[in-house]
């Protein structure tokens, strides 16, 4: 990349939002190209002709509000392009698959890891051509990334703008096993590296406060609600036993090797001590049949010890308790495995991930005015009104010239769950390219409003005790650094497409299928049915013929090291 970026200390606590909407027009006269004049709009005409464009997106976005915040005004004005949004609610995959059976697409789609269905249907525009000719901010801000989006090695059409940070400094460790400060403070600040640690905090705390604030206690629950379950009860099982992020693969860095990796040995003792946890009473018996409102209500409530989940899963429910002045019933992150034989990998470098983001749909009305919207709000202008908000509301410039906010300004964004959606901070973040925390403007001043000194400052004093009595600055020096693991050179298997007639694809979506039905009813049952369970599980997947799409998948990724090795 041509731009120098600097790396800081500090957590990462602002959570990418996306945003989305259903189809809406089906222009049959929209090409993959679409370069001709009659469809160009310069720059100085975008804020003179207002335009409407229909956007779906694979995740919610609780925080938006339309155009109608602040920020969303200023992108109106400076862009004349408004947003139509829609969510996926419930399995995005339906709603994506209905678009490419039906034909008819919405003008943009953030589609995460379906979008081969998408791609499959003709139903993307190749990008490449319209960012060669539109598209200088986008081709500053991704530099060599740009040849990680080509779609695969037979095409080398780009169909989606990564939406990640790029050159991201990852601070926080993302994933893991969460705990109420107030639960290692109470015990003296004990070890929590293993499985047995963490369980022996949980219960031994909720046997001395059965009750919080008059209300059950509950030791450790977990969100299962659709595809969330993946976030928080069968990913950790990998992160548990020294896996990094692959997905629903585990991926052997020394032969390159694919397995799904629930049919790994050490993840099913990871299984089994799910069952022992229900069995001793520590599991949220309502742990898969709770909704996501449900789950984060209770967390929000301070009565929840314990999670395993992402940190953008549970930030809501630790701004709510911030607001509400528990911070002893905050939650840390710790680098807990199966047993200490096992290092958690959470900070294993992928390289830029590249192949989740935005693409504009052949449906589109008009892709070069898409493609001149997408390249302003990778602009420092649109980058800097993203993150920052507004000159003199939301920050203001010190007497050096530097970007900045009062201690008022960033308490409020800490602590005040609605500011987002107030004010549009954050909430257009995926509409295109972005830098990560660590990058530098061209006046030499972070995009983002996190820097080394500002990170540590937004913890509450209770977490800086907690930090403090396990001689740690940030949650981050509880875990093993990047450099004690290999890069990975294939990226994040999660992110490698297959088609919808190859052999992956019905093998795949029968295992997963199973695996969503067999690991609830492993993790409940009797602790001497267990292995039972989990043995019908492996024969079912064998059935599937998952040993064969495993080698074909192995393929995938060969082929996307040799892809990525020769740019």
């Amino acid at each position: 990349m041509s731009r120098k970026y600097k790396g800081f200390y500090g957590v990462f606590i602002i959570v990418s939002l996306f945003l989305f909407v259903p189809a809406c027009s089906n222009s049959e006269e929209t090409s993959t190209n679409n370069n001709d004049g009659d469809n160009e709009t310069s720059n100085d005409e975008m804020s003179d002709s207002e335009i409407e464009f229909s956007v779906f997106a694979a995740d919610d976005n609780p925080s938006w509000n339309g155009m109608d915040s602040p920020v969303g005004q200023e992108i109106l004005n400076a862009t004349g392009v408004s947003l139509d949004a829609d969510f996926a609610l419930g399995d995005p995959a339906e709603r994506i698959s209905l678009f490419a059976a039906s034909g008819d697409y919405p003008d943009f789609i953030l589609p995460k890891g379906d979008g081969g269905l998408m791609v499959d249907a003709g139903a993307m525009v190749d990008l490449r051509p319209l960012i060669e000719e539109h598209g200088p901010n986008i081709k500053e801000v991704y530099g060599d990334y740009l040849d990680r989006m080509t779609w695969s090695e037979d095409d080398d059409a780009i169909y989606f703008l990564g939406t990640n940070g790029v050159d991201q400094e990852y601070w926080s460790p993302g994933n893991g096993f969460w705990l109420q400060h107030a639960v290692v403070e109470e015990l003296g600040y004990p070890e929590i590296n293993t499985l047995e640690d963490f369980e022996n905090a949980i219960a031994e705390y909720y046997e001395m406060y059965p009750e919080i604030d008059g209300q059950p206690t509950i030791p450790l629950s977990l969100l299962a609600d659709d595809w969330r379950m993946l976030i928080s009860v069968t990913n950790p099982a990998f992160f548990a036993t020294g896996g990094s992020d692959d997905g629903e693969w585990f991926i052997d860095h020394e032969t390159q090797e694919a397995i799904l990796h629930y049919r790994r040995p050490e993840e099913r003792e990871y299984f089994r001590w799910l069952n022992h946890m229900n069995n001793e009473g520590l599991l949220d018996p309502e742990t898969f049949v709770q909704q996501e409102d449900q789950y984060i209500s209770k967390i929000s409530s301070g009565r929840v010890l314990g999670m395993i989940d992402a940190e953008w899963s549970i930030a809501d429910a630790q701004t709510a308790l911030r607001e509400d002045g528990k911070q002893e019933r905050m939650h840390g992150i710790y680098p807990v495995t199966l047993d200490d034989t096992f290092k958690q990998a959470n900070f294993q470098d992928a390289g830029y991930l590249a192949e989740w983001g935005i693409g504009i749909t052949v449906d589109n009305p008009d892709p070069v005015r898409a493609i001149k919207f997408l390249d302003w709000m990778a602009s420092e202008e649109a980058q800097i009104l993203n993150n920052w908000g507004i000159e003199g509301e939301h920050y203001q410039y010190d007497d050096e010239g530097n970007r900045h906010l009062t201690e008022e300004q960033r308490e409020e964004r800490l602590s005040d769950s609605k500011f987002n959606e107030r004010t549009g901070i954050n909430v257009f973040t995926a509409y295109g390219p972005n830098y990560g925390d660590g990058v530098l403007d061209s006046e030499g001043q972070p995009f983002t409003i996190n820097t080394p000194e500002t990170v540590v400052e937004d913890y509450t004093d209770k977490e800086k005790e907690v930090l403090a009595a396990y001689d740690a600055e940030i949650w981050a020096d509880l875990f093993p650094s990047s450099d004690e693991f290999p890069v990975k050179p294939w990226g994040a298997g999660w992110e490698i497409n297959w088609s919808s007639d190859s052999p992956i694809a019905v093998p795949f979506q029968r295992a997963e299928d199973t695996m969503m039905t067999r690991i609830p009813e492993a993790i409940l049952a009797d602790e001497d049915e267990f292995d039972e369970v989990y043995d019908r599980f492996m024969e079912e997947l064998e059935g599937h013929g998952v040993e064969e799409m495993e080698q074909e998948f192995t393929k995938l990724i060969q082929k996307r090291i040799e892809l990525w090795d020769e740019e």
